[in-house]
């Protein structure tokens, strides 16, 4: 899929690649969900699909974080309190902690409900102040909240067939 270059685009993109995602995520079985068998987000390293789930929460719940704080006039820790860019394996490593007590239930139901947050935020702008000014570096605010959405929906899609095939569940 090309990158969004538009309000429409970038709604299409999430809605399209968590549509897919989400199809895919509802047939693991919930026994399976907490293997160790998906290759992690750190080089050689595992995580388990409730892993993977929470990574996207991670950076959906995070993304909204940015923006609150924004708005409320408050510093903006790029890309986490704590976290420089070069540490994102290890940022995921917190995500999967975050979320470590969640069911595979209500895993799925708060990415269902960061990703509508991300949707009514990308609807509350205009392509002006998605895609008409740097927001965070060279980078616009879409292509920031795609760089977080869709982009990882994608890769997580690709993650997860390659795992079910391998572990014998399509």
């Amino acid at each position: 899929m090309a990158v969004p270059q538009n309000k429409a685009e970038l709604l299409t993109a999430i809605d399209t690649t968590y549509a897919k995602l989400a199809k895919e995520l509802a047939s693991i079985p919930e026994d399976r969900a907490s293997e160790q068998t998906l290759d992690g987000h750190m080089q050689n390293t595992q995580m388990s699909v409730r892993d993977l789930v929470a990574y996207l929460i991670g950076w959906n719940e995070l993304v909204l974080k940015w923006h609150a704080r924004q708005r409320d006039g408050l510093v903006v820790d790029f890309p986490e309190t704590g976290f420089k860019w070069n540490q994102l394996g290890q940022l995921a490593q917190k995500f999967y902690a975050d979320y470590a007590d969640l069911t595979l239930p209500e895993l799925l139901q708060r990415f269902a409900d960061a990703k509508a947050g991300i949707v009514a935020l990308i609807e509350s702008h205009d392509d002006v102040e998605l895609y008409g000014a740097p927001w965070y570096e060279k980078y616009t605010m879409g292509r920031m909240i795609q760089f977080n959405t869709s982009s990882p929906y994608s890769n997580a899609l690709a993650r997860l067939r390659k795992w079910k095939k391998a572990q014998g569940l399509r």
